[in-house]
């Protein structure tokens, strides 16, 4: 089979050669490419593929409908909200993620904002930079603290599980609650966590109704204390309704990793210009460790693919 490989999966090349090996082997082909946001460049390099994979790069329904060979995309990525799903159902594509790579890297950077914000930590390096003291910059634990997990999959129940670590109230909303997420926190309406949490956290896919989750009415409902992280999709927050609520007052400070559209980021990005907000380019699932993981969950849906059993299947 002709195998593309539509952007870089920013692992080491003798890891790469590793895993397609058994691959090459079989008689089958390995073309990579840079990333490109040109349709017609993507057209020219996937047209003849029987697979494709990707990560987090747009796959448009053009693209896929102009693949008459294509049979799988194997996508290095947990979401798979940048592939046209219609396009490839109407195809008979199959279409599998690489979900599970990224729990402990997203939930360490989780942890790691939590406490930055708790800590008041970027004012507190400025206040030293320039000579000050803490004065006015002493923060709180977060073993002390109500931890809302709006979301509790995989990456939600890890977040949960170090919350635990350090002490945490956990408490978590997913309209479908699973048994680890009771065994891990306190389930709970979207707007009793919204009114009880110290730091709402969103680790939910996007999809039509998490779109706009987290609004003006919602960030209303939270205390004028609290911190918002967003580690799951840009779109499921109104940047503008969290800007807004960080530079009145409304909002003690925010960590946004995700945005409406992937960095780098426009110059009227309303969360630019907002106060007390830790702003990272998409992040969060990407370590050395997790970027190793994620390579080898491709290669091996794509052997178990061609060997009639698709996993983590999408499509």
């Amino acid at each position: 089979m002709n195998i593309v490989l539509l952007e870089s999966l920013s692992v080491k090349h003798e890891l790469m050669d590793a895993l397609f090996a058994p691959l090459k082997l079989q008689g089958h082909t390995l073309t990579c490419y840079e990333r490109t946001a040109d349709e017609d460049t993507l057209i020219h390099e996937a047209q003849d593929a029987d697979v494709l994979i990707i990560a987090n790069m747009p796959l448009s329904g053009r693209v896929i409908r102009a693949c008459k060979h294509l049979k799988f995309i194997d996508v290095a990525f947990t979401g798979v909200d940048h592939v046209d799903l219609d396009a490839a159902r109407e195809m008979g594509v199959a279409v599998s993620n690489a979900t599970g790579y990224s729990e402990q890297s997203v939930a360490e950077l989780v942890i790691g904002q939590m406490i930055q914000l708790l800590r008041n930590v970027p004012a507190v390096e400025e206040r030293c930079r320039n000579g000050g003291t803490k004065e006015g910059l002493v923060g709180s634990e977060l073993g002390s603290s109500v931890v809302g997990i709006v979301g509790t999959g995989a990456i939600g129940s890890r977040v949960a599980t170090l919350c635990h670590a350090f002490g945490s109230t956990v408490i978590g909303y997913d309209p479908f609650p699973s048994e680890r997420g009771r065994a891990l926190l306190t389930y709970v309406s979207l707007e009793e966590l919204l009114q009880q949490a110290d730091i709402v956290t969103l680790h939910c896919p996007l999809m039509p109704q998490t779109r706009g989750l987290i609004g003006r009415d919602q960030l209303a409902l939270m205390k004028p204390s609290a911190y918002l992280i967003n580690m799951a999709r840009g779109p499921a927050v109104d940047a503008q309704a969290v800007a807004d609520a960080l530079n009145q007052g409304k909002l003690a400070g925010a960590a946004i990793d995700v945005f409406e559209k992937e960095p780098p980021l426009a110059a009227d990005e309303p969360l630019l210009a907002a106060k007390k907000c830790l702003l990272t380019p998409h992040i969060a699932f990407a370590s050395h460790q997790s970027m190793e993981r994620r390579a080898q969950i491709v290669f091996d849906s794509l052997q178990q693919w061609m060997h009639g059993h698709q996993v983590n299947k999408i499509l």
